[in-house]
């Protein structure tokens, strides 16, 4: 008898833990499912030597799965891959599917907009450009201002070709003559005037620029061009 109970006992135990089980996923099963539209940002991987021009930075991706999951799904968790293959320079159009979307389990991807995505190639190109000193500002009890040296007088830049190509100088960042009316020195930050083209080296320059009194007549260096406030183009 002892052991007919033992079994019983052990078959009412596997009945009730399959209830629970059944319960559990029927529970589940009948969760709301919802939508959500999340603007999700786009990354891309592109061929070695290959720079995207103006790169689509993120789409509107539509979302369904159980309700409190995706009420509770932030931006952060979703991710848009783009693979660019393409190995010259030129135009390409890459269609977006359910791949390029990197969400949790359990969610799935409904829509994308916009769902292709043109993009333009451009081939990566690095030169050594002058670098233009900026001045801005007036300077105390009447003071003028000399020609600003850089050091060092040239910077390295990369970024795409076609931008590369057009470029003539980089600038450094606005150096005030307020206050000042002796000769003076100062490191800044070297600018360049478009986002893709990035400074690699030096990323800051010493400048020096002289100063002179009003009634004290110009240095023999000084007298041709007035100093400039450097611009970059």
């Amino acid at each position: 008898m002892n052991e007919r109970g033992g079994r019983s006992g052990l078959r009412l135990l596997a009945f009730v833990v399959a209830m629970v089980i059944w319960w559990i996923v029927s529970v589940e099963k009948r969760e709301s499912v919802s939508e959500k539209v999340i603007d999700a940002s786009v990354s891309y991987n592109s061929s070695r030597g290959i720079m995207l021009l103006d790169p689509v930075q993120s789409v509107k991706v539509r979302l369904r799965g159980p309700d409190r999951q995706i009420r509770a799904l932030a931006p952060f968790e979703l991710d848009v891959v783009v693979d660019v293959e393409a190995e010259e320079a030129g135009a390409v159009a890459i269609q977006l599917s359910q791949e390029n979307v990197l969400t949790p389990p359990g969610v799935e991807v409904v829509t994308i907009e916009p769902n292709w995505l043109d993009l333009r190639l451009d081939r990566e190109a690095t030169t050594d450009l002058p670098v233009i000193v900026q001045l801005v500002g007036e300077p105390a009890g009447g003071a003028v201002p000399g020609e600003p040296r850089s050091t060092p007088d040239r910077a390295r830049v990369r970024g795409p070709a076609s931008l590369i190509s057009g470029l003539t100088s980089v600038s450094t960042s606005p150096i005030s003559l307020k206050g000042h009316a002796l000769d003076f020195t100062q490191t800044v930050s070297v600018l360049s005037a478009d986002p893709l083209v990035r400074v690699v080296e030096p990323p800051f320059v010493t400048v020096h620029v002289p100063m002179r009194s009003p009634d004290e007549p110009a240095a023999e260096e000084d007298e041709a061009p007035a100093p400039r406030r450097g611009r970059s183009q």
